[in-house]
C-alpha cells in the first residue's frame, strides 16, 4: 500500500524537497499516466515540430553558406517560421494542460486522502484551460516587466506569482484574485519561498544538463573535435543528422517532465504557508480524531 503524503503540513526547505520526490516516487505511474492521457497528442506534435525545426535550421544554414537562401527548391524561411509557430503553440498548450492536470491531481489527492478521481481531474482541467492561460499571460507580463525594470523586481514578483496558480486551484479563486492575493499570501514567507524555489531550480537545472550530455558528446564526436580534424562546416550538417536530432528531442522531452519537480515543490510551498496562516491541516486532523472517537 502506498504511503499517503500529507500536504497540509508545515515544512522546512529540506522537507519540501524530500516530500516532492517522495510524492513523485509514490504517485509516478498514476500521476504521469494521467498527464500523458491529457497532453500526449500535443506533445507528439510539439516534438515532431521540434525535430523538423532542428532540420530546418541546418537547411537554412546550408543555404546561407551556399548563397542560395531564397532557392525555392529547398526549405524556405517561411516553412521554418511556420514550424516554429506550431512548436510554440503546441508547447504552450502542452505546458498549460500539464500544469493544470498536476495541480488538480494533487487537489483530488488531498481531498480524498490519496485517492484520485481522474474523471473529475480531467473535467477541471478542461474547464480551467483559459483561466490558466489568462493567469499565465498576466504572470508572464508582470515578471517580464519586472526584469525589464531591473532584475531584482522581476525576481521579487516571480516568487509570489509562482504560487498564484495554487491559489486559483486550491482556493477556487478567480484569475484576478489569485494574482492580487498572492502578494499578501506570501507576506513574511518570501525569503523561505525564494530559497526553496532557488534550490529546486538548481536541482532541476543540474539534472537537465545531464540529459543534454549525450547530444553534446555526439555533436563533439561528429565534428571531429576529439580526432583533431575539426570541420567548421560540420555544425550545419549536425542539425540535419537524424541521431543528433533524436538525442536532442529526447533531451527536451526529459526536461519537459522535469518541470513537474518545480510545480510540485511550489504546491508544497503553498500548503506550508497556508498551514502557518490558517492551520487547516491541524483542524482537519483534530476533526478526524473527534469523528474516530
Amino acid at each position: 500500500m502506498k504511503q499517503y503524503i500529507e500536504f497540509k503540513a508545515q515544512r522546512d526547505l529540506g522537507q519540501i524537497i524530500t516530500d516532492t520526490f517522495n510524492f513523485i516516487r509514490n504517485e509516478f505511474k498514476p500521476f504521469f499516466g494521467l498527464i500523458l492521457q491529457v497532453v500526449l497528442p500535443y506533445l507528439l506534435v510539439m516534438f515532431a515540430a521540434l525535430a523538423f525545426y532542428f532540420y530546418s535550421v541546418g537547411s537554412l544554414t546550408n543555404l546561407v553558406d551556399d548563397n542560395a537562401l531564397f532557392d525555392g527548391s529547398t526549405t524556405s524561411i517561411l516553412t521554418m517560421l511556420a514550424t516554429f509557430l506550431i512548436l510554440i503553440t503546441t508547447g504552450i498548450i502542452a505546458y498549460v494542460l500539464a500544469h493544470s492536470t498536476a495541480l488538480y491531481y494533487i487537489k483530488s489527492y488531498v481531498e480524498n486522502k490519496g485517492v484520485v478521481n481522474t474523471e473529475i481531474v480531467k473535467t477541471n482541467v478542461k474547464n480551467s484551460f483559459w483561466k490558466f492561460v489568462g493567469l499565465g499571460v498576466i504572470v508572464g507580463l508582470a515578471v517580464t516587466f519586472g526584469f525589464l525594470l531591473c532584475v531584482i523586481p522581476g525576481i521579487y514578483v516571480f516568487v509570489p506569482l509562482s504560487i498564484s496558480f495554487s491559489l486559483m486551484v486550491f482556493k477556487d479563486q478567480s484569475v484576478s484574485d489569485a494574482f492580487s492575493n498572492s502578494f499578501n499570501f506570501i507576506k513574511n514567507e518570501w525569503w523561505m519561498s525564494f530559497l526553496t524555489i532557488f534550490v529546486v531550480g538548481i536541482i532541476v537545472s543540474v539534472i537537465g544538463s545531464i540529459f543534454s550530455v549525450p547530444a553534446m558528446i555526439y555533436g563533439i564526436i561528429k565534428m571531429g573535435v576529439f580526432s583533431g580534424e575539426v570541420d567548421p562546416t560540420g555544425q550545419a550538417g549536425l542539425f540535419q543528422d537524424p541521431v543528433y536530432i533524436i538525442l536532442n528531442v529526447l533531451s527536451y522531452a526529459l526536461k519537459y517532465f522535469l518541470n513537474f519537480i518545480s510545480i510540485i515543490a511550489v504546491v508544497f510551498i503553498y500548503f506550508n504557508i497556508n498551514e502557518k496562516k490558517n492551520f487547516s491541516g491541524t483542524f482537519d486532523r483534530i476533526d478526524s480524531l473527534g469523528k474516530t472517537e
